[in-house]
């Protein structure tokens, strides 16, 4: 029985070393995508490129322009119609993908949009996370060519798209940090770049900000988005969200409120 023919979407990936984790992503979209686009650092050295290369990957090096403007980069090396954001530890899942299938089988309904959005459910410390503020972090990551362009604030990425946003409801499944020491250091370097932000845009952070945000974004993910249902690791969500708000505000706070030594 002959395969189904691919889906014309071109997968565009950006990585740093990620050896230990692409090939998972890759397996979720190989053989039923046309095309998959994959821009390297220029410095990656533990074999990632190798690992591209088994899946037949159209591999680009490049340096390190931050996060939106990497990904842009990908976006416009991509042949087909239909662009997928993916990164290197996000997986299509079964359910994401038969919907995809089932979506491009009915060209009314891609007509009446430009781009979609789907769930994604992250793994955090040996359990799927379907609560608080990380559940359902709908993802807009599916677009037509030339309707959508990366934007935000690096590292903080977002899709702009310009037109209408259909849903889908299968899960894209994120592998996330994988231990509390890689978090803090991803939080630390999260706040230094949040008081830039504010430097830059003349942003005033007063004291209550330092009292006030931390408590709601706990309160928030913990108690009115049940992140309580998650056991500790909702808890430990919710907490490491309230010390990453109270430390990027302070670092900010800290910032428009340095004086230079006589």
């Amino acid at each position: 029985m002959p395969s189904a023919p691919a889906l014309p979407i071109s997968v565009c990936m950006i990585a740093g070393n990620e050896a230990t984790r692409i090939r998972r992503a890759l397996e979720s979209v190989a053989g039923w995508t046309s095309e998959i686009i994959v821009i390297l650092n220029v410095d990656v050295n533990d074999g990632t490129d190798i690992i591209a290369a088994e899946f037949g990957v159209k591999v680009f090096r490049e340096p390190w322009k931050g996060h939106i403007a990497q990904k842009n980069s990908a976006a416009q090396k991509a042949g087909g119609e239909w662009l997928l954001g993916l990164d290197a530890d996000e997986v299509v899942s079964t359910e994401l993908r038969a919907e995809l299938e089932h979506l491009f089988s009915a060209p009314e309904k891609m007509r009446s949009f430009v781009a979609f959005c789907f769930p994604r459910c992250s793994l955090y410390c040996g359990r799927w996370i379907r609560h608080g503020d990380w559940y359902p972090d709908r993802q807009t990551r599916l677009w037509r060519r030339g309707t959508a362009k990366w934007g935000g604030i690096d590292p903080h990425d977002k899709l702009l798209v310009t037109g209408k946003i259909g849903r889908l409801n299968g899960d894209l499944r994120h592998y996330t940090m994988e231990s509390l020491e890689q978090q803090m250091k991803k939080t630390v370097a999260y706040a230094n770049d949040f008081a830039r932000h504010c430097a830059e845009q003349r942003k005033t952070v007063r004291v209550l900000d330092l009292w006030l945000r931390p408590a709601w974004r706990f309160g928030r993910a913990y108690l009115l988005r049940l992140g309580f249902l998650d056991g500790w690791q909702g808890f430990a969500i919710a907490r490491m969200a309230a010390v990453y708000t109270f430390l990027r505000y302070l670092k900010a706070y800290q910032a428009q409120n340095e004086t230079k030594p006589d």
